[in-house]
């Protein structure tokens, strides 16, 4: 009975056109609106990390703190070896870690609705004065967020190097118009599993063959992007691209693999890895 919510016209060439079919009557930094924002205070000088987390079910982020620049220290609670931007892109279910000297003043930390234009935030107080207007978005968002395909794994995380043993292709296949997302062309199945051993070096490819970016995410396991690339175990892949990631199989089970857009997710975009027996 409720409006409806869907999004028509969200684009982003980070993402590689369609940014998200949601649009959300609010988004929300720490359970609050941009006009109601939390504050942290500290004091200017201070070292401060910011443990950033998408949490959202349509929307990727792009995240800035205004007036500072962040230098990015783990990606999915992995280390990585040090890097410095202004912004950052997070697609659902991906978590970075970042540190920002504390500047003086009233600082908006700013969470763009990639594609959609509108904005959550909370605020950074470390001395007098007024807030930035809610509308305000800081000249930080304006350039090439930062994707961990320019990350690389701190040495203390790398995979040890080893060829894979087995190679398991998941298609993320479906469409808008049909809405029939789904693994290899069919919809999610409990029953269907897809085979690794314990011990292996598995590689897994995500051919992305549809007309969206997907944040594929892996359930008891951690791999690595390729070239040294960090420790993850979300893995955003463009339209069109395909993402290779290495893990060890060293946790037996039955796994889930899915797109962590819930939507896509809900409509059958997942399957699982199981361990033979």
């Amino acid at each position: 009975e409720g409006p409806s919510r869907m999004l028509m016209g969200a684009e982003s060439p980070v993402l590689g056109g369609d940014a998200g079919d949601v649009g959300y009557p609010h988004y929300l930094a720490g359970g609050r609106t941009a006009r109601d924002p939390r504050t942290f205070r500290a004091r200017p000088g201070d070292r401060i990390r910011i443990r950033l987390i998408n949490a959202g079910g349509d929307t990727a982020f792009r995240v800035a703190l205004g007036g500072h620049r962040m230098t990015v220290t783990h990606t999915d609670g992995f280390p990585v070896r040090h890097t410095r931007t202004d912004a950052l892109l997070l697609g659902m279910g991906e978590r970075y870690d970042v540190l920002v000297t504390a500047g003086d003043g009233v600082f908006p930390l700013t969470a763009l609705a990639e594609g959609k234009k509108r904005t959550a935030r909370a605020l950074l107080r470390t001395g007098g004065g007024s807030a930035p207007s809610p509308r305000a978005r800081p000249r930080e968002l304006e350039g090439e967020p930062l994707t961990a395909d320019a990350l690389a794994a701190h040495p203390s995380v790398a995979l040890e190097r080893r060829s894979p043993e087995r190679t398991v292709t998941l298609r993320l296949t479906g469409s808008m118009a049909a809405y029939d997302w789904g693994i290899n062309g069919r919809a999610y199945d409990p029953a269907r599993r897809l085979p690794v051993a314990a011990g292996e070096r598995v590689r897994l490819r995500l051919v992305n063959t549809t007309a969206m970016w997907h944040p594929v995410h892996l359930h008891g396991h951690t791999f690595a992007l390729p070239d040294g690339g960090p420790r993850k175990d979300t893995a955003v892949v463009l339209p069109g691209r395909t993402v290779t990631a290495d893990f060890d199989a060293d946790n037996p089970g039955l796994w889930m693999v899915h797109c962590h857009n819930a939507y896509h997710g809900e409509a059958g975009m997942r399957t699982v890895l199981g361990y033979r027996r």
